[in-house]
């Protein structure tokens, strides 16, 4: 199959080998009933490889419906997806058919499968295996004939580890992989994709295509482009908009591209073995580096009672290790309460004979559930209560955040 043929077809913009192989590997398994999972980041046109799957394959003929997983309700989802019975729940005023009731001898597109619950995960996993499903609030058994393809922006193995998605699911989907290189691996792509978006905003408001001088292509080339392929359109449709010059260069292309990307990079802390560890946050940094401080301490207050108990009862001794141990904790004390973390208990005077025992207690809370409900009201204060835009400073889909206000009771 030529595959600048199937780019022209599906309006696909590059010529790097990452993108070619994808488009082959789709091609390849077209003619299958296999399951496809697309993974990649976000922006990318993951959407454009279930519809070549589906062109390419004995079902084109019959029904292609494409379902966004993140956009459904989690109490109305398996009714979406698998149909109800008059009277199955409130609302339920007849009989509905599901997406896969629909698209018997089709195809089926689930976007965004990371944020299906579990209990649907349960339900797609026996139409998977057996072809078979139940509508809600029935016990008839239906039959269905549906090629699945998927696509995600998540780590769906990290979520297995986390339990929020069934490994049996993961491995039934991820039949044959298809991954979607971030535009920032395809830099020779690019242009040509500003080109394109450039040209296409031209004639839609009936102006003259933007040009971009040499250092405005190295500029565009450079970016990180977090928001991938949809950022890059919306970043050319704004420039032909605002633009009056149609010659682009570096100077007039800077403020659109906001230099928050730099953000993603993450943070890695090396132990005293030298073993490289990576943290999700600086609290974790800090949390780490108290804790190795307090384990210094013990083993410093170790040794300097064994020298004192091997010096005899000189009690001259005792007392200036005493008043040197006193110093040390009182360093260590200092330090902890300039960073608002961990304080020390029963700290030694110059006139104890024995170092008493050290506690370090931690007076934050350690909670994932107290951070996660502080992190959502911080979110939402800062944005007047807009959940949509909450959702999106904290990376997790509008729908998730509905469901967390809910459990956690957040007014």
């Amino acid at each position: 199959m030529d595959v600048q043929k199937i780019k022209q077809r599906f309006s696909i913009i590059g010529n790097t080998y990452s993108l070619n192989r994808s488009i082959d590997i789709a091609v390849q398994v077209a003619p299958t009933d296999l399951s496809v999972l697309i993974s990649g980041e976000s922006g990318t046109g993951k959407e454009v490889f279930p519809q070549i799957i589906h062109q390419y394959s004995a079902r084109k003929h019959a029904p292609y419906i494409a379902v966004n997983c993140g956009a459904i309700p989690e109490g109305t989802i398996d009714s979406e997806l698998f149909g109800h019975e008059k009277g199955a729940f409130t609302g339920a005023l007849s009989d509905r058919k599901g997406y896969f009731e629909a698209a018997n001898k089709g195809t089926i597109f689930l976007d965004e499968i990371g944020e299906l619950p579990l209990s649907t995960q349960v339900r797609l996993l026996r139409v998977l295996e057996t072809g078979e499903f139940i509508k809600v609030g029935s016990s008839k058994v239906i039959k269905s004939d549906v090629r699945v393809v998927a696509a995600t922006n998540v780590n769906i193995p990290k979520s297995v580890k986390e339990g929020k998605f069934r490994e049996d699911l993961f491995y039934r989907l991820n039949t044959v992989p298809i991954s979607m290189p971030p535009l920032r691996e395809r830099q020779e792509d690019i242009y040509l994709l500003f080109r394109k978006f450039a040209q296409d905003f031209a004639e839609k408001y009936r102006m003259p295509p933007l040009r971009l001088d040499e250092s405005a292509q190295q500029l565009l080339k450079s970016y990180r482009w977090p928001g991938n392929i949809r950022q890059l359109k919306n970043v050319t449709e704004q420039i032909s908009i605002i633009e009056k010059e149609r010659q682009i260069g570096a100077e007039n292309l800077q403020p659109y591209l906001p230099r928050n990307d730099e953000q993603m990079l993450p943070a890695i802390y090396t132990d005293s073995s030298s073993k490289d560890q990576t943290f999700s946050s600086e609290r974790e940094i800090l949390y780490k580096v108290l804790f190795d401080m307090k384990k210094d301490m013990s083993d410093l207050k170790k040794l300097v009672f064994d020298l004192m108990q091997s010096s005899g009862d000189s009690s001259s001794l005792q007392k200036d290790n005493a008043v040197l141990i006193r110093k040390l904790y009182e360093d260590q004390e200092y330090d902890i309460l300039q960073h608002q973390a961990p304080t020390a208990a029963n700290i030694p005077t110059p006139n104890d004979s024995v170092i008493q025992d050290t506690e370090v207690f931690v007076e934050e809370s350690l909670s994932l559930e107290d951070k996660e409900i502080e992190m959502i009201k911080k979110a939402l204060d800062k944005h007047n209560g807009k959940r949509k835009y909450a959702a999106l400073d904290l990376g997790i889909s509008e729908r998730t955040l509905y469901r967390k206000i809910k459990e956690y009771d957040i007014n």
